[in-house]
């Protein structure tokens, strides 16, 4: 007979067993179910505590239903009266499913009487579909790395948009510029946000830092963050400023708010004392009053920073860009980070996102993130996810989802037991990303694109591409064979996709060519001497083959591979073209790598004045780019 504890995960959306990308099965301990359902709001620790879960719900959650924009909704309500609230709060009342009316882009809400309960259900009108952009391509650039001193800024990222929009590009791409925790400048990794619908304030543009190979951010933080103050204190509020305030409202007050007592007691805020740790108590509310003109310096900052990349859209849109600012969205939150103290319940505390075995962590990994609860997102009927999607495109013209896998099941591992999979509202969220990418560009649309790689359940990129979300073909990855390495032609690309070499956590052209990452982890312990020298061999064959698909072993070559492939878009790398050998980010190192803080030699405008560029221009018209 099976645990009423476990019966009651799998009916939750705990996973019961899975296969790592090795292949080896797991199966979901009690103890791992007991743990997740607690993440989810379920205390479940005994079989009598399942029971009751079990014969009496937990809540009557609303029904998802996809339906598109402009078309009478498909819903089993039969003759039930309802009550229709449009997202624009107008309500509309009928009888039966016959009379529901055509419904305009968004998230409206249904309540259906039946004669033994009123059914809620959410209504998503969204596009059929994202149109698939025309062929074009663009850059990523790490924008901290854009400066010979100190953290680069937005501002450094203006020279890059006017030279890539002079030369025919279409976009721009960037690290999320999530807002951070500039009281603790140590915490600088960008897919660790405190807030993904705010912005990171620290790469607003002041004369800050020191020069060097690396970016020391415990000392350029602070002095970046205490010259924006010595700004501010000269500034005169401006209309504008008090503006965005009021059209903010409470929410960027409690942002605000956060920052501050993130000055006064730390970072995060479940070592706050007690009464500070819910944005609602007494005396957070006290401390609104009190703390009135740094609340006002914190919103400030987010003006600024929403300000500078607007700035940058509307250049790169003048210069003739395509799609213009492309942002990325991490996929997690930091579990105790301005976002979680905003908004607790509809994050699910108590495990972290993670990823399970594979061959570089046999243990699996924890990567210290709060995971959306999709029951609390599906009752909240994705309104957080709604406002994530629009925070970003209503500054850019094209959004990359980080780990989009997670719209399929994501892997929580809890404090005190193994992981599993949770599985995830996949279709209702994809239909959140058709309707904010509808929106974007004041109604002109903008581009989605899904980081779909690693272990990628069966049916997701199907789904993907019917929604219009590219996809990301990696060059590195695109091969018919591992272990006898043959890779992929051009013509065999995916065309819903963005090419490109590499990305933010694998090697540059050069570094992959020399087995610098390899070299790297043995560096770091992350392997021996043996599995180095193995690794090594086995690159030199990885090369080989490569070569065998392209006109040649230079960057010339790979440029013009890329831009042949069918794929609408192609991502050349900033670091490809300044034949930098180091990569980015290391992933499963902390301290043992310099991990988002390696510079761009010469900055923003060496980058943007450099003579590759032009070539790499060429080589894209010559593709029809």
């Amino acid at each position: 007979m099976t645990d009423p504890r476990l019966e009651l995960a799998y009916a939750r959306g705990i996973y019961a067993e899975y296969y790592d990308q090795m292949g080896v099965h797991h199966v979901t301990s009690v103890e791992t179910a007991v743990a997740l359902l607690a993440a989810m709001g379920i205390e479940a620790a005994t079989e009598a505590e399942a029971r009751v879960h079990l014969e009496e719900g937990d809540g009557v959650l609303p029904w998802d239903v996809v339906c598109e924009a402009g078309a009478k909704p498909c819903v089993d309500i039969g003759d039930a009266p309802w009550e229709l609230i449009f997202e624009t709060g107008e309500m509309l009342e009928g009888q039966g499913a016959d009379a529901l009316p055509e419904l305009p882009l968004g998230i409206h809400k249904l309540i259906a009487a039946f004669p033994d309960r009123a059914q809620r259900i959410t209504l998503l009108a969204a596009p059929a579909t994202i149109p698939l952009p025309p062929r074009g391509w663009g850059m990523t650039v790490p924008l901290y790395a854009l400066s010979d001193k100190g953290i680069g800024s937005y501002g450094d990222l203006m020279p890059v948009v006017q030279s890539l929009g002079a030369k025919g590009a279409g976009f721009v791409g960037m690290n999320p510029v999530h807002a951070g925790f500039p009281t603790d400048p140590g915490l600088f990794s960008p897919y660790t946000p405190s807030h993904r619908r705010r912005l990171n304030a620290l790469y607003l543009a002041t004369d800050t830092g020191r020069s060097g190979s690396l970016i020391d951010y415990v000392k350029a933080g602070p002095t970046r963050l205490k010259n924006l103050r010595k700004v501010f204190d000269k500034t005169t509020p401006a209309p504008a400023f008090l503006a965005y305030v009021a059209a903010e409202g409470p929410a960027l007050e409690t942002f605000a708010l956060h920052q501050v007592l993130s000055e006064i007691h730390g970072p995060f805020w479940c070592h706050w004392p007690a009464e500070y740790q819910d944005p609602e108590s007494e005396a957070c509310v006290a401390a609104r009053a009190e703390l009135k003109e740094e609340i006002l310096f914190w919103s400030w900052l987010q003006w600024q920073a929403e300000e500078a990349l607007s700035e940058l859209q509307d250049e790169a849109k003048a210069s003739g860009m395509a799609h213009g600012i492309y942002l990325d969205l991490a996929v997690g939150t930091h579990p105790h980070g301005a976002e979680t103290w905003e908004d607790r319940e509809v994050f699910a505390l108590g495990a972290s996102l993670g990823a399970p075995p594979d061959a570089f962590a046999a243990e699996g990994q924890n990567w210290g993130l709060a995971p959306f609860n999709p029951i609390t997102l599906r009752d909240r009927a994705y309104a957080p996810l709604a406002d994530t999607f629009a925070r970003q495109l209503r500054v850019s013209g094209m959004l990359r989802i980080d780990h989009i896998l997670g719209f399929e099941r994501t892997f929580w591992v809890p404090q005190n037991a193994p992981g599993s999979y949770v599985a995830m509202p996949r279709d209702a969220m994809l239909a959140v990303a058709r309707i904010e990418a509808a929106r974007a560009g004041n109604g002109a649309g903008g581009v989605i694109v899904g980081e779909d790689l690693g272990n990628i359940p069966d049916g997701l990129r199907e789904a993907l591409s019917a929604s219009g979300v590219l996809g990301c073909r990696v060059a590195m990855f695109e091969r018919w064979t591992w272990d006898n390495p043959e890779f992929k032609p051009a013509e065999a690309y995916d065309e819903a996709a963005v090419a490109s070499f590499s990305t933010h956590d694998l090697p540059t052209w050069l570094g992959w060519r020399q087995g610098a990452e390899i070299t790297a982890r043995r560096k770091a312990g992350g392997i021996d001497a043996a599995q180095e020298a193995e690794s090594l061999a086995h690159r030199t064959r990885e090369v080989a083959a490569i070569d065998r698909v392209m006109p040649g072993t230079d960057q010339d070559a790979l440029h013009d591979f890329l831009a042949r492939t069918p794929s609408r878009l192609v991502a050349v790398q900033a670091e490809v073209i300044l034949d930098m050998v180091e990569q980015q980010n290391l992933p499963g190192t902390t301290s043992e790598y310099p991990n988002w803080r390696i510079r761009l030699p010469g900055g923003g405008e060496a980058l943007a004045s450099h003579e590759k560029l032009e070539r790499v221009a060429e080589i894209m018209r010559r593709n029809d780019r």
